[in-house]
């Protein structure tokens, strides 16, 4: 779970250069069904993910030829043009059977060759083990990255290219491309110590895979070291064989012991390791790090285990000797920004609540405050970089209010504030290397994502995938648009909501309503964007004559640090009550029946709907709980911690928050989903709830998918959760 974010759904890494559509044309009209939405591609977006080339001339991406093999190809970004620079069919390790797929891809400073991975397979969320080689374009040779048996993890060229770094077995290598030799700059990696990679929960909360870096001369690595003695191993049960094993994931739970961290710096030539002073506090996290600049000194991001300051310090890299430079502090939370070094490393950018909303401020590298280079009064959203030769920032912000994505520039002296797309909605960025050219992916709400490419100053240079044919089956479905709306509640709090209507709504009509919850720190489910299979889906349930609804409660983001930090030390508390509030000014209009009123949410959605179906009072007729969260002590220590301290520190909160507490209290029609496979929000958190609402003598649907994940994904494993959802709804509200 992650503050800001719903659940990722394991992302997909291979960027895909497209020439067409990648399914074919329907031959009669379109049809939302659960089959269409979740088992087929049929309205899938087609979009280009493109990878910019140093020069932002161009970008890379793969193509499958007629065989199915991955070429990689270089095209120019403003006139389209294809050149291959990698054909497929010549990638064939040395006594394969056949050429490797490219899965992902990065080239060399001089471009003279390419690190390729490849076999990968899932650590967590994402496939982050596999195989590298290194494609030598002038020679088109394949050299295998290690001739060593095992997984590599994050493999990435040294700055002259002659060097690739990697992980095996939580050790840290290095490979000499020249000579094949391989060596240890880690020795002691096991099940308790991961050097250059994270543990579990670095990974989720702090999204930190990669855990190395190579130096700018390319003479030292700065590295992780997490020894996770102290965590308790969780065991999730696999029960594919006859007798079923137990898989260990060390998870701190909230309160409970995490890794202990420590930031090395080893210089390839001597094998010395020099350790980075942390300071005397032990129970702390190192959120991010890189070198500053130069190969003699490192930066890194400090928190604190309340996760409520901040500190930016320098690192000598010789040493290890370090200063703190800035800190940034908050009564509830401060979220783990990174610096962006501009002027050579003289100068640094940073995001901070300190002024009420999150705004951009300039630093000299001692600490020293410029200026805030953003105007405040609304939140910036993302952050894109700094042209240097311009003297200018772009980035995201809510300047229309928390609906719409804008991009925005500013000069870094805080002058000269330009919208640089004049349609409202929101706009995905990818700027190029030197903010000459961007990538705009364009979307509202019901309005399929246009991808363009323009200029700097916001002009069109060409359209990179207009998804025309799913624009023409959505038009041919005639759907009713989703409605903003802002809804009051009895203690004067405005809610952002949106709502699907089915066509010919008839205002005197009273229709169930379905509504559909996240409602996390930070997140937000109110936007004005494309929502593509899980908006699909919701306009079916509108065609079968269901309202359908989502409601952005307080603790959500986009609207300042107050707004979003009240529930601090309380979750749960005005989240539900927003819900419930809603749901009710929902039953007093004309058009809705307040007997038939549902709710329901995944993660913390599904936290959200077991709440406030236990504490609604009869609000609410139905509700969909997938894997939620149950009681807070379950979760893990930095996401839960972050948002409520730990279970000994505010032990009436965590017990006012779990839902656990209110079971007793269930009225209406309840299904409880969860993969026992779940590492992220545990299936011992449905068990509780089992337990409780036996206790209470409550009746209850409920479904399990064995050994599946959070994301209760694979194979028909969607289609078959959707069509479940679709059909006990329909029997129960």
């Amino acid at each position: 779970m992650r503050a800001r974010s719903l659940p990722r759904l394991f992302p997909v890494t291979l960027a895909v250069l497209l020439v067409g559509p990648l399914c074919a044309q329907a031959t009669q009209a379109p049809v939302l069904t659960v089959h269409s939405i979740w088992g087929t591609r049929e309205f899938a977006s087609d979009l280009v993910a493109p990878t910019w080339t140093k020069d932002g001339a161009a970008y890379t991406a793969i193509e499958p030829d007629s065989a199915g093999n991955t070429d990689l190809y270089r095209v120019d970004a403003v006139t389209g043009r294809k050149e291959r620079l990698v054909r497929g069919a010549d990638l064939v390790p040395p006594g394969a059977p056949r050429p490797l797929a490219i899965e992902e891809y990065r080239f060399s400073s001089d471009g003279a060759r390419v690190l390729i991975f490849t076999n990968s397979a899932r650590v967590w969320r994402q496939n982050t083990k596999g195989t590298y080689y290194v494609w030598d374009l002038p020679a088109k040779r394949l050299i295998p990255v290690s001739a060593q048996p095992g997984y590599q993890m994050f493999a990435k060229f040294s700055s002259d290219g002659r060097m690739v770094a990697f992980v095996r077995g939580n050790n840290i290598y290095v490979t000499d491309l020249t000579t094949g030799a391989e060596t240890a700059l880690t020795a002691d990696g096991s099940d308790n110590v991961i050097n250059g990679t994270s543990d579990w929960v670095y990974e989720e909360e702090l999204d930190l895979r990669d855990a190395f870096r190579w130096s700018p001369d390319g003479r030292r690595i700065a590295f992780w070291r997490l020894d996770q003695t102290a965590i308790r191993p969780f065991y999730l049960l696999n029960a594919d064989s006859l007798y079923p094993e137990l898989v260990a994931v060390r998870y701190p739970k909230a309160g409970t012991p995490n890794s202990e961290v420590k930031i090395g710096i080893v210089d390839l030539a001597t094998r010395r390791t020099a350790w980075v002073s942390l300071g005397s506090e032990r129970d702390v996290y190192v959120a991010a790090m890189d070198f500053a600049g130069s190969a003699d000194e490192i930066w890194l991001t400090r928190l604190n285990r309340h996760q409520n300051r901040l500190d930016l310090l320098l690192a000598d890299a010789t040493s290890g000797a370090s200063r703190t430079i800035m800190a940034d502090s908050d009564a509830a939370w401060v979220d783990a920004h990174e610096p962006r070094w501009i002027a050579g490393g003289k100068q640094f950018l940073f995001e901070s609540e300190r002024d009420g909303y999150q705004q951009v401020y300039l630093f000299d590298r001692a600490g020293a405050l410029v200026r805030r280079v953003t105007p405040g009064g609304w939140d910036v959203l993302q952050v894109f970089g700094v042209d240097e030769k311009k003297q200018v920032l772009y980035f995201t912000g809510a300047i229309d209010g928390p609906l719409g994505r804008p991009l925005l520039a500013i000069g870094l002296d805080g002058k000269g504030l330009k919208r640089l797309a004049a349609e409202p909605g929101s706009h995905g960025i990818e700027f190029a290397p030197t903010f000459q050219l961007y990538v705009d992916t364009y979307s509202r709400a019901g309005v399929p994502p246009v991808q363009t490419l323009r200029r700097a100053d916001g002009k069109v240079v060409r359209t990179l995938a207009d998804n025309a044919s799913l624009t023409t089956k959505v038009a041919g479905l005639g759907l009713p648009r989703p409605e903003f709306l802002t809804i009051k509640t009895a203690d004067g709090v405005e809610l952002n909501a949106w709502i699907i209507k089915p066509k010919g709504f008839d205002p005197a009509h009273r229709y169930p309503l379905l509504m559909t919850v996240y409602g996390g720190p930070g997140s937000q489910t109110v936007t004005d964007g494309w929502g593509g299979a899980s908006y699909l889906w919701n306009e079916m349930l509108a065609a079968d004559g269901y309202l359908v609804a989502s409601v952005d409660n307080r603790g959500t983001g986009a609207r300042g640090a107050r707004f979003k930090k009240q529930t601090y030390l309380h979750l749960g508390r005005y989240e539900s009550a927003d819900q419930i509030a809603a749901a009710r000014w929902f039953g007093a209009q004309p058009y809705v029946d307040p007997d038939r009123i549902g709710i329901w949410g995944w993660s913390y959605g599904g936290y959200m709907s077991s709440l406030s179906m236990f504490r609604g009072a009869g609000v609410f007729k139905a509700a969909l709980a997938v894997a939620p969260v149950t009681d807070w002590r379950l979760y893990d220590t930095i996401y839960t911690e972050r948002y409520m301290r730990t279970p000994q520190e505010n032990p009436a909160g965590y017990a006012e928050g779990a839902p656990l507490a209110y079971a007793d209290s269930l009225q209406g029609h309840f299904l409880l989903v969860h993969g026992t496979g779940d590492d992220n929000v545990h299936f011992q958190n449905s068990i509780r709830l089992v337990e409780r609402l036996e206790a209470a003598n409550k009746q209850f649907g409920m479904r399990i998918y064995p050994n599946k994940t959070h994301a209760i994904a694979g194979g028909n494993t969607r289609e078959n959760l959707y069509d479940l959802f679709t059909a006990w709804l329909k029997r129960n509200l």
